[in-house]
């Protein structure tokens, strides 16, 4: 993959970590930024690669060959438009789009160039992740029931998106790639605490067609910091913690069942609490090799792209729950 010339759009909060990945995975070309000084700082760490503020610049490089977007989201549909109309492979920050007809544009031009269009959906290169979904599909848990997410902290509180769009995206990507379902019911509550128009605190539930729910805990206003994502199948349960430093993925052998001999009553089973070997790749890492392994004809780049678009078509339609005027 080295020979795979990328070009880095947004040196904030996430652009020096794709920089770093993209250069000892691939050619790191262009750096690109609308700060002086970011510019500057990361020129002297990458001096091979040219350094613009121009996003036209990279566009108009006929031997770039990947664009990849780490800049505000509010910015992430048109620059990954121009840029796949520039005939670039796009690697964009969630959400690359704020509304479904945007990302299906999106989703369209790249289709009709035979382009990458990969959304930055993390967790979904995380080992204990992939654990997860290796459970659901063996059918180790028997038919999933719940999910439930909790993404909780004090901070990092945002002004120009709530906490579902920043917060919610990212368990929203697991529950659909774990569900495999685009949901037929969401509605969403909350309310905007410290910035007004803006969500601090987001509860979320989902219906799917197959009669699967789930659920998401979103805040800013927290005590505790949760990274956490609960998956309950009939047989057994399992959790993914992120913020555990070992015992990431804990399966429980724990499900209701009903005595053969006792007609219409439940009761709980209890067995063993164990924790699987997860990798310790790191997510990122995976994520960028992906994109690259797709830019060079592995893959389906459709799928990623598809993907992207049901996150976005139900953060839609989440939001538009969440700012419903109650009759």
């Amino acid at each position: 993959m080295h020979d795979v010339r990328i070009g880095i759009v947004g040196l904030g909060y996430w652009g020096p970590n794709l920089a770093r990945n993209f250069d000892e995975l691939a050619e790191l070309a262009w750096l690109c930024d609308l700060s002086p000084e970011l510019r500057e700082r990361f020129a002297a760490r990458y001096p091979r690669a040219r350094v613009t503020a121009e996003f036209d610049d990279l566009l108009a490089d006929p031997d770039l060959d990947g664009v990849v977007i780490a800049t505000p989201v509010p910015t992430h549909f048109e620059l990954a438009r121009q840029a796949l109309l520039a005939g670039k492979h796009v690697f964009v920050e969630k959400p690359p789009a704020t509304r479904a007809d945007e990302m299906e544009e999106l989703c369209a031009l790249a289709e009709e160039r035979d382009l990458t269009l990969m959304p930055g959906h993390l967790l979904l290169y995380h080992p204990g992740v992939l654990k997860l979904k290796q459970l659901v599909e063996e059918g180790d848990l028997g038919e999933v029931l719940v999910l439930y997410g909790n993404r909780q902290n004090l901070g990092q509180i945002r002004t120009n998106e709530n906490a579902l769009w920043s917060l919610g995206v990212h368990d929203l990507s697991v529950i659909l790639y774990l569900v495999e379902e685009e949901p037929s019911e969401v509605w969403a509550h909350g309310n905007a605490f410290l910035t007004p128009g803006v969500e601090d605190v987001v509860f979320c539930y989902l219906r799917f067609p197959s009669g699967k729910i789930a659920h998401m805990h979103l805040s800013w206003l927290d005590p505790h910091k949760m990274r956490r994502m609960t998956v309950v199948g009939r047989d057994k349960m399992v959790v993914f913690d992120d913020m555990a430093l070992e015992h990431k993925v804990t399966i429980y052998e724990k499900a209701p069942e009903q005595p053969t001999d006792r007609y219409g009553e439940w009761r709980t089973r209890t067995g063993d609490k164990f924790s699987p070997k997860i990798r310790n790749d790191e997510p990122l890492r995976l994520e960028c090799g992906h994109f690259l392994s797709l830019v060079a004809g592995e893959g389906d780049r459709r799928r990623v792209a598809t993907d992207g678009l049901a996150v976005v078509r139900c953060l839609e339609q989440l939001q538009s729950s969440l700012t419903a005027v109650p009759a």
